[in-house]
């Protein structure tokens, strides 16, 4: 903790150092910075508005990502939790989900491809020719309504126009191997079109010595995306389509805390989508636009629950496998108008969606499969007003309707019906006194839908006797809202080189939706444990957020960033008598931040480093389990010739020890009578690789 404490002393006053650095403005005019554009939000220029942190395709090089998980520690306040072969369930704010076992998952942090809904699906996060992504922190109900409580994250793949031809090849230690392509430009004088396709493997980090395999936590990621468009006279016309085989194994835990497991039924983690949109966009007095979108994804979870071998302790141990296989189908359609006016402007449009998910669980203990179904029906319509107040301030006022119907049934007797008359919006003002700087206040409200807790009712006839209130009241989970105060400073030096953006926030959550479990003795000592959702009565989020970027030179690039987070649960008794008012919540930590450099240091050659860092944080409300702070370094040579590109990179240099998913309220190992311990997923270690990249 003192170490922590001490890198997050000298960040804070790297942060201050730069802060005040703004102020001397002009002291070196070289190499200007490139022009951020925010492409998530229902206009352009409403980018300016909100905290957003965008990832563009030098920082996916520097780091050699592969996924979004590998970016994430140079976003502020934004954090990942495992639970899976990937970091798919992904937090702002301290606010997003954790796990998804049985029950649907009304998503806390929406994920958008090329504009198409893939929230949930974070698998599908992969980084091959994405030209940027774009986290949009704080609710974005306006834009996405109740998938977009705590903000959302945009993937936007290179254009069909992109005339870019580029591959790259690579290899890295635990047998990882690279190896992607893609091309596009120009058919005709009115046709573009893109095909990009990467394969991506590895051994993972993991050694089963039960089994004698190094790979039972082994990535095979094969990732294909196509783009196609058409310039008319007066219209435009783009399609997409991305596939994914994503056939990764899963065998995090270790009964003894180390990255060697134990067990004889190593999981799975799988996924396999086709996404595709269709878009069409018509410039005029009025702008219009209307985007088809549909998706189709079958997705394998599956874990050895035991985390062992039968035989390891003949008397009292047990043995199970469980499964998820989900299927989900989403269409959706959205249109859009927008028109500019000499002191206002207005974008109005209208979305419909339609998801259907369908569940079959194979679980040792269940004398027959779990089915279950969810169709979601949603219909909204939205916009926003701008108005100049003065030739530099600006005034605005957006909003979101939307009704969602939600049809759940499974095989236990579970039948629910709901429907949710949802509204969210935002106003606010925003002050230009020049064109280096932009403040704004603004004030929002994002929501998220209830539904019923369906693992619990269908155990009904267990659990009654267990816990300190009636099951039955614990069947359904409320609707949770949000109401979110910001403000933002941007401040750019007259020659460009030096960029700095602050916001400072406070989140006020009611009936926030909080995650807890029943914990079930069976006959064999082991432990059987029951995920539901509940209300906390309320809770609050605060903080500050700040990113910098200086150019002191052609040859110098420098960037910082560092968040400030305050969770707390103001009011919440748990079902089962414990008060956790004033507790800190999960997945929350209360300091992070990042330095990095980039140096050209001479012809054709080039380094970059960078230090992350983040606090202690708990996994969860249901234990006082911690994941210890933690600071990782990464770097990367260069060399650069032409075309070619030679990159030497590595990701946690030291190789600090650090967990993504912690347990610690049950006891899983037989060899200590299922003690009560913790139970971690080991973040990445030390990943080292060299790849040759080809770009014209």
């Amino acid at each position: 903790m003192t170490r922590f404490c001490s890198t997050a002393v000298q960040l804070k006053s790297a942060a201050v150092a730069l802060v005040l650095f703004t102020n001397i403005s002009d002291a070196v005019a070289s190499a200007d910075l490139e022009e951020v554009i925010v492409t998530a939000t229902l206009r352009p220029e409403h980018g300016a508005q909100r905290s957003v942190t965008i990832f563009d395709q030098a920082l996916i090089n520097a780091r050699s990502a592969q996924h979004l998980e590998d970016l994430l520690s140079a976003a502020p306040n934004v954090s990942s939790a495992s639970g899976a072969s990937r970091g798919r369930f992904i937090q702002i704010r301290g606010v997003g989900e954790r796990s998804q076992f049985v029950e649907p998952v009304n998503a806390s942090v929406a994920m958008l491809l090329d504009g198409i809904d893939l929230t949930g699906l974070g698998a599908a996060a992969t980084t091959w020719d994405i030209q940027k992504i774009e986290i949009l922190r704080g609710p974005q109900g306006t834009l996405l309504g109740a998938n977009a409580l705590a903000g959302l994250i945009s993937l936007n793949s290179a254009p069909a126009n992109t005339k870019q031809l580029k591959f790259a090849l690579g290899v890295e230690n635990n047998g990882g191997s690279r190896l992607a392509a893609a091309s596009g430009g120009s058919l005709n004088s009115t046709t573009s079109a893109r095909l990009a396709i990467e394969q991506y493997r590895t051994d993972g980090a993991m050694t089963n010595t039960y089994l004698s395999r190094n790979d039972t936590q082994g990535k095979n990621e094969v990732t294909l995306r196509g783009g196609l468009a058409w310039q008319g006279i007066g219209q435009t016309v783009e399609a997409n389509w991305h596939f994914f085989d994503i056939d990764n194994g899963y065998d995090a835990f270790s009964l003894d805390n180390t990255r060697k497991t134990l067990s004889d039924e190593p999981g799975r983690d799988t996924l396999r989508s086709h996404a595709g949109r269709l878009k069409w966009s018509v410039p005029g007095d009025v702008n219009l636009s209307a985007q088809l979108s549909v998706a189709q994804t079958d997705t394998e979870y599956a874990y050895d629950e035991d985390w062992a071998y039968v035989g390891i302790a003949p008397t009292l141990e047990y043995s199970s496998y469980d499964t998820y296989l989900r299927d989900r189908d989403m269409q959706s359609l959205e249109v859009r108008g927008d028109s500019d006016h000499q002191d206002w402007r207005w974008t109005v449009g209208g979305y419909l969606k339609h998801e259907r998910e369908t569940l079959t669980r194979r679980y040792t203990y269940l004398a027959n499969e779990f089915d279950s179904g969810l169709t979601v029906d949603t219909g909204a319509i939205f916009g926003q007003f701008d108005l100049n107040l003065s030739t530099n301030v600006t005034a605005y006022l957006g909003g979101r309707l939307e009704q969602r119907k939600a049809d759940y049934a499974d095989n236990a007797g579970v039948d629910s019906n709901l429907t949710n008359n949802l509204w969210s919006g935002r106003i606010g003002v925003q002050w230009a006194p020049s064109d280096q700087q932009n403040l704004y206040l603004s004030i929002s409200r994002g929501v998220r839908a209830g539904g019923p807790n369906s693992a619990l009712l269908s155990s009904l006839p267990t659990l009654q006797a267990r816990i300190a209130s009636p099951a039955t009241e614990l069947g359904q989970f409320e609707e949770e809202s949000l109401i979110n105060t910001e403000v933002g400073w941007r401040w750019q030096s007259a020659n460009r080189t030096l960029q700095s953006a602050l916001t400072l926030f406070s989140m006020e959550r009611q009936d926030q939706q909080v995650k807890q479990s029943l914990n079930l003795s069976r006959e064999d000592g082991s432990t059987q444990f029951i995920e539901y959702t509940d209300n906390a009565a309320k809770g609050h989020n605060r903080g500050v957020e700040w990113q910098s970027a200086w150019t002191p030179s052609p040859e110098l690039q420098l960037a910082a960033s560092v968040g400030y987070l305050r969770a707390r649960f103001d009011r919440y008794l748990t079902a089962t008598g414990e008060d956790l008012s004033g507790r800190a919540q999960p997945q929350a930590p209360e300091w992070m931040g990042s330095i990095r450099v980039k140096w050209n240091f001479a012809d054709y050659w080039s380094a970059g480093a960078e230090i992350t860092a983040m606090d202690s944080y708990f996994f969860s409300d249901r234990h006082s389990v911690r994941s210890p702070a933690r600071q990782i370094a990464n770097a990367h040579i260069d060399w650069t010739w032409n075309s070619w590109r030679v990159s030497l990179w590595g990701r946690n240099l030291f190789d600090e020890t650090y967990y993504t998913r912690g347990f610690g309220s049950f006891g899983n190992d037989p060899r200590k009578g299922y003690v009560l311990e913790p139970y971690y997923q080991f973040g990445e270690p030390r990943i080292y690789g060299i790849t040759l990249n080809y770009e014209r």
